[in-house]
């Protein structure tokens, strides 16, 4: 199968954010499986300035925007088994940034990426790169399913081409007034609610969510959740419709750069066979964070950003808690000011107990994960969720709010049948998160060879990309037999 990835960005090329990482691993993990691949970028700045070798493929490809005419140039390289085509064009992307500067977004995102989505399928046609499957990435590349389904539905080049377009953020929409909509190449005939139209407004994610083959976000909790007013950044309604269509797939880890056995940010390195070697971990934070060096001790932690969505609201009221049992807890991440100063004062209250650190510090996390005995993750909402599933894979173990991927990967532990690899609490409330950590902490205690299990259980846990890659490709080929329909 002959599978193209579109997107606005790809690790290493140039990256924002978490898209990057996704589209960096996710097509080498489908090549892996069989499948031809391929990856178009945008040609930014960032990625000219890191002098990777690139080769031209095309020089000149005339681009229809609207009532003009732009050309643009394609570059290629390979990274890995995965051929990346760069769309070139100056003054759309010899930018300093990708999306914006502080100030905002370029105004005239709607036209550059209005332009990048024609380019591709222009330069698909010249290059004779003939997809079964064009999967395409947020609101950047949501234009394309709809081009596929309207402008280009007679053209016998695209006849049995399916998309899939994947949602990583619904807060970020690409809603453009409407005269941003003869940019796209679509008519006015596909500027209505059932379509394109978002409050008045021309919408390219609500375009690749209303006219995609198939539409993926990154957990099956998630996909329910984002078709509920809560969740649904106001696409609840077009989600709900196409919920037959609508698929969660969590985002997998490369297991390679989260490995204990071997990892060399971490003082001591362990495995399932020699756990024992964690508890050296363990002492190493406690000394790092000037605590008690007590093995016998719970040390919890807590790693991401310091905000209400993250838990906040609830992590701050159990920390006198924590502190009064006598149970250690090293926080890392940074966020709200009025929660970093919260978690200073607490922090002078309880110098024995709490280990706070206001900054981002990869090596730190990767210490923490190894060191800590329990991970809290008590989020507001979470879409998927990577800390959870690290810190299994070093030994410690998850108590979650049961939403989002945190829904999908951590079961609640049951000691009499040995199942499950975490602690799971359902409504956002204090008591409840309060009750999970105090389950953790008792079978830490009290059940030795139940716990060993239970980080065993997550240890082993497969939430690889590799894993992720064949649900992926399993869609493909579902939908690679389905009847193209408007």
């Amino acid at each position: 199968m002959d599978v193209v990835f579109v997107a606005s960005e790809m690790y290493p090329f140039a990256k924002t954010g978490g898209l990057a990482d996704v589209v960096g691993v996710l097509p080498e993990e489908i090549a892996r499986l069989g499948h031809r691949v391929s990856v178009f970028l945008p040609f930014y700045k960032k990625t000219k300035r890191q002098n990777f070798l690139l080769e031209t493929v095309l020089e000149e490809v005339p681009v229809p925007v609207g009532a003009e005419e732009e050309v643009a140039k394609v570059l290629s390289c390979w990274h890995g088994h995965v051929n990346v085509f760069f769309i070139m064009h100056t003054p759309f992307f010899e930018r300093d940034e990708l999306y914006g500067t502080p100030l905002g977004d370029y105004p005239d995102n709607d036209q550059r990426f209005s332009f990048f989505q024609r380019a591709v399928i222009e330069v698909l046609k010249r290059t004779k790169l003939k997809p079964d499957i064009i999967h395409c990435h947020d609101w950047q590349t949501g234009i394309i399913p709809a081009l596929l389904k309207t402008v280009y539905r007679g053209d016998p080049f695209f006849k049995k081409t399916k998309s899939v377009f994947t949602i990583h953020n619904l807060g970020f929409q690409g809603n453009f007034p409407p005269d941003s909509l003869p940019l796209t190449g679509l008519s006015w005939e596909e500027f209505r609610y059932q379509r394109i139209e978002f409050y008045g407004k021309a919408s390219f994610l609500k375009a690749g969510i209303a006219y995609s083959d198939a539409i993926t976000t990154v957990s099956k909790r998630y996909s329910e959740e984002i078709q509920t007013k809560e969740l649904g950044c106001g696409m609840e309604s077009v989600l709900a419709f196409r919920k037959a269509d609508l698929h969660g797939i969590i985002n997998g880890i490369n297991p390679d750069d989260w490995d204990p056995k071997k990892d060399t940010d971490i003082p001591h390195n362990f495995s399932v066979k020699s756990l024992k070697k964690k508890n050296d971990c363990k002492i190493s934070l406690q000394k790092i964070n000037q605590l008690e060096i007590d093995t016998t001790i719970p040390l919890l932690g807590f790693i991401g950003e310091l905000t209400e969505r993250k838990g906040l609201d609830l992590l701050l009221p159990v920390i006198d808690r924590i502190a009064h049992e006598g149970w250690q807890l090293v926080v890392l991440g940074t966020g709200e000011d009025r929660y970093h100063g919260t978690l200073r004062d607490l922090a002078k209250k309880y110098p024995k107990n709490l280990g706070i650190n206001i900054t981002y510090d990869a090596k730190l996390a990767k210490q923490i994960f190894a060191g800590c005995d329990i991970i809290l993750k008590p989020s507001k909402f979470e879409p998927s969720g990577l800390s959870q599933i690290v810190a299994l894979r070093y030994g410690a173990v998850p108590v979650v709010r049961s939403t989002g991927g945190l829904s999908d990967t951590i079961k609640e532990f049951a000691p009499v049948s040995g199942e499950g690899n975490g602690f799971v609490f359902f409504n956002y409330r204090e008591d409840e998160f309060g009750k999970a950590i105090k389950r953790a902490v008792d079978l830490f205690q009290k059940d030795k060879m139940a716990w060993t299990k239970l980080m065993t259980n997550g240890m082993t846990s497969d939430f690889t990309w590799a894993s992720s890659a064949k649900q992926y490709a399993e869609l493909y080929q579902k939908i690679e037999k389905k009847p193209l329909v408007a």
